[in-house]
């Protein structure tokens, strides 16, 4: 307790496990706390300095583990609190350190807190949660507009009480009344927990939600959700973060990233500043609009947009910390998303490049470091909780129209491709379980798995390790200024950054063409040497010049 922040997170790489597809250890198809612990030494191997654990917590599983029932234990597939210290100790001994997540908004409706709430009005837990009277004459339509996140309606009638409770996601997962200060000193309390446990941070899921409008008045509607207005950053938002931090995570020496649902470049700072006192970094989601309408619907990528926002987040105040990222677990895989197939190496080495010499802490999303991809799912094997409500909305409202629709929307942008199990091996069920997993598995893993590209030198697992070798500790990235270059170019994404004289120049083609490019004046003359590239063929020195089809090159230039 009391330790200092040492704010290790700016030199650091986080690698994200989604633990029930990481790793089955016991052959149920499932993957497990056992099975992570038996992939330290290869976390060690690749080099990454953090991991993050999607929820291990108690949970029915309606929405994978973001419901959960009990925040002081561990999920019956995953293993037990004895597998969890193990796996503790192990990271630590590897110099590893241990994000878990943090699910606050909500808790699921068999967690004993709304097992007490929904049980009286007078239940000293009611108040845990947002019950609300219902509308009309008979008190049966929802109180307020609001729609959950995973369709309809934002509140479930509960027949014992004869009112309604707010769920913003799943009716399974009841929104936590952060206005009672009773529910604040819970999660406060539930985050120490895990520190003496050895815990080092926590991803903050929907975090901006935590606070509503007083009232909770209709919301004007718009694309996305109703009502979103009121309940995303809302009043008491930066009271309560506030609180949440200073009473538990500046006590330790540790790192917060939250998800961060409507924050923008113009809002970053009031989330992340240091001096606030609040979360330390934030993901956020603008650079996806680049290839997705409202984060969700396919469009046509577009590379200025995309420069735009990363460039934008590159150039916040020294207090401001950058998060950098591709994948997760809520998006879909970044090949085909951003390159063709048939370049899927060259592809995911010129993803890494482009975004691992920005300032920030990048996030390494299981199987993104051996270039795993997405592919077509059938709807049958639909897992996540929106896919499955997408798909068959579309085809009862719509018909077989509307569910070939859904169906292509989904090949491209559902949770599910990025949820299929990790490829360890060419055998049977790609070396992750002894049967058949949960959830199908990407018919390429006989070609791309981490046994062979181990083998393979020139692979993008091994580009991988040398790239987050390289860029530990590094100064110039850590610490130096940003700036971008081929500002107008629609096929490159160029950038320097720099330290007193010494600077890198970064140059991505994200197409897959022979593109041509010009050096800016200001590094003509200088000395120059290539230090990074995804070719072989790529010049030495940084002059004018053609990139390959996806070609990302990384100059030092001095003076």
């Amino acid at each position: 307790m009391g330790q200092v922040k040492t704010r290790w997170y700016k030199d650091a790489v986080v690698y994200q496990i989604y633990p029930r597809s990481f790793c089955d250890s016991n052959g149920d198809g499932i993957g497990d706390l056992r099975g992570i612990i038996s992939k330290l030494d290869y976390l060690k191997e690749l080099g990454v300095t953090a991991v993050w654990l999607s929820p291990i917590y108690k949970s029915p599983n309606d929405d994978n583990g973001y419901d959960i029932s009990d925040y002081r234990d561990i999920m019956d597939e995953f293993g037990t609190l004895e597998d969890f210290k193990e796996l503790v100790k192990g990271l630590h001994d590897r110099g590893i350190k241990l994000v878990m997540d943090l699910v606050a908004n909500h808790t699921s409706d068999e967690h004993e807190w709304f097992k007490q709430s929904r049980s009286s009005k007078d239940n000293p837990y009611r108040d845990y949660y947002i019950w609300r009277k219902g509308k009309g004459k008979n008190g049966k339509k929802p109180p307020n507009n609001w729609t959950s996140r995973f369709t309809g309606s934002a509140w479930e009638y509960d027949e014992t009480t004869g009112e309604y409770y707010l769920h913003l996601f799943s009716k399974k997962q009841p929104d936590l009344n952060w206005d009672n200060p009773k529910v604040r000193k819970e999660i406060i309390d539930i985050c120490n927990y895990w520190f003496e446990m050895g815990v080092d941070g926590f991803r903050c899921d929907v975090i901006t939600f935590i606070s509503k409008e007083p009232g909770l008045p209709d919301g004007k509607w718009n694309p996305v959700v109703v009502g979103d207005e009121h309940f995303v950053i809302g009043p008491r938002y930066h009271e309560y973060i506030h609180e949440v931090c200073t009473e538990s995570w500046n006590k330790y020496d540790s790192m917060t990233v939250g998800e961060g649902q409507g924050i923008t470049i113009h809002n970053a700072e009031e989330i992340v500043g240091e001096e606030r006192e609040e979360l330390d970094t934030i993901f956020t989601f603008e650079h996806q609009d680049a290839d997705f309408y409202m984060h969700a619907i396919p469009r046509k990528f577009s590379l200025k947009k995309w420069k735009s926002v990363f460039s934008s987040w590159q150039k916040l105040p020294q207090n401001c910390w950058p998060t950098l990222f591709y994948e997760n677990h809520d998006q879909p895989r970044a090949i085909p998303r951003y390159g063709k197939m048939e370049y899927r190496n060259e592809v995911a080495k010129m993803l890494a490049i482009s975004i691992y010499f920005q300032k920030g802490t990048p996030y390494l999303y299981q199987g993104q470091e051996i270039g795993m991809t997405n592919f077509k799912l059938d709807p049958k094997d639909y897992k996540d909780i929106i896919s499955t409500r997408v798909y068959n909305s579309a085809k009862k409202f719509f018909g077989p129209l509307g569910a070939a629709i859904a169906k292509w929307g989904l090949n491209k942008r559902a949770r599910d491709l990025g949820r299929t199990p990790m490829q360890w091996t060419a055998g049977e069920y790609a070396g992750f379980s002894t049967v058949e997993p949960w959830m199908t598995i990407n018919p390429n893993y006989k070609m791309i798995n981490v046994e062979d590209s181990k083998k393979d030198e020139n692979s993008v697992f091994n580009f991988y390790k040398k790239l987050i070798k390289f860029r530990l500790g590094n100064k110039i990235i850590i610490e130096g200024s940003y700036k971008d270059l081929m500002e107008k170019s629609s096929k490159i994404f160029a950038y320097e950054r720099a330290l007193g004289d010494e600077r890198y120049v970064v140059i991505s083609n994200y197409t897959d063409k022979v593109v041509k490019y010009k050096v800016p004046e200001e590094y003509k003359g200088k000395e120059s040497k290539l230090i990074m590239s995804n070719y072989s063929s790529s010049s030495d020195t940084l002059k004018d010049g053609k990139l390959l089809p996806y070609e990302a090159v990384v100059y030092y230039v001095k003076g």
